[in-house]
């Protein structure tokens, strides 16, 4: 099995991109950007950033203080060229989320993690966030997305979006989902989901130090995406595709 930088290195054209064009840009991102537009005044961290899609939003929003990491260089790679192509002051590293050391002693008013922890076992989700934890300024926020926990056993289009479950939804905790994502134009894109319940993802923030009440949103297609394009969103309507997760720092 490839490790997650090959797998995004061999994908990394497919996700370069400008306008929407993955099915979760529509369904997902623009959720997680209106959510970050408070925090804009401040420093921000986009772990786990890709190519660069929401850095590039939030910057021309506004923000003049953003890191991007990724640890696919070539993800990193499409990132830079397109910062040089029309500089917005983004700084891009090629680091793994589980060793923030190449990030010195900066610290955040928003961390936004965009489908990174579904790419992290258990264990290592708990200790990134609470790398995270440490490094974001009192009332900064994490805003984080991961699949639905439930959607790997629904039943899904295979030319939209799904994982392929290894185990059942108890049982396959921390088991790796190998799966894909559709473009628009009909183009599928590889994922991973490493399977965790609610139970999980909510009991790594407590042990991270995240003490205040998240916010959290179920997220999917809705009227609007099935006015834009009913042929490619009405498969997946009314099905839980993604959580969505804001918790400040008390």
């Amino acid at each position: 099995m490839l490790n997650t930088h090959q797998v995004y290195n061999r994908a990394a054209h497919h996700w370069s991109r400008d306008q929407p064009m993955l099915l979760s840009d529509y369904t997902a991102r623009p959720f997680l950007m209106e959510w970050s537009e408070p925090f804009l005044h401040g420093r921000l961290l986009d772990l786990g950033c890709g190519e660069g899609y929401v850095a590039r939003y939030l910057a021309r929003r506004g923000c003049n203080q953003i890191d991007g990491i990724d640890m696919s260089v070539e993800m990193i790679r499409h990132a830079r060229m397109r910062e040089a192509a029309d500089p917005l002051g983004i700084r891009y590293l090629v680091g793994n989320a589980c060793d923030l050391s190449l990030l010195g002693t900066a610290r955040y008013e928003l961390v936004i993690a965009v489908f990174l922890f579904n790419y992290l076992d258990l264990a290592d989700t708990t200790h990134v966030l609470s790398e995270l934890h440490h490094r974001l300024n009192r009332g900064g926020a994490l805003i984080m997305s991961v699949p639905h926990p439930l959607m790997p056993f629904l039943e899904m289009p295979e030319d939209r979006f799904g994982f392929v479950p290894a185990a059942g939804y108890f049982s396959g905790r921390d088991y790796t989902f190998e799966g894909a994502i559709a473009r628009r134009d009909g183009i599928e894109v590889p994922i991973r989901c490493v399977h965790k319940t609610l139970q999980d993802v909510f009991g790594a923030l407590s042990k991270a130090g995240f003490q205040s009440m998240p916010e959290i949103a179920e997220l999917g297609v809705t009227e609007e995406h099935l006015r834009l394009d009913s042929d490619f969103f009405s498969p997946l309507a009314d099905k839980p595709l993604h959580l969505a997760i804001k918790v400040h720092k008390s």
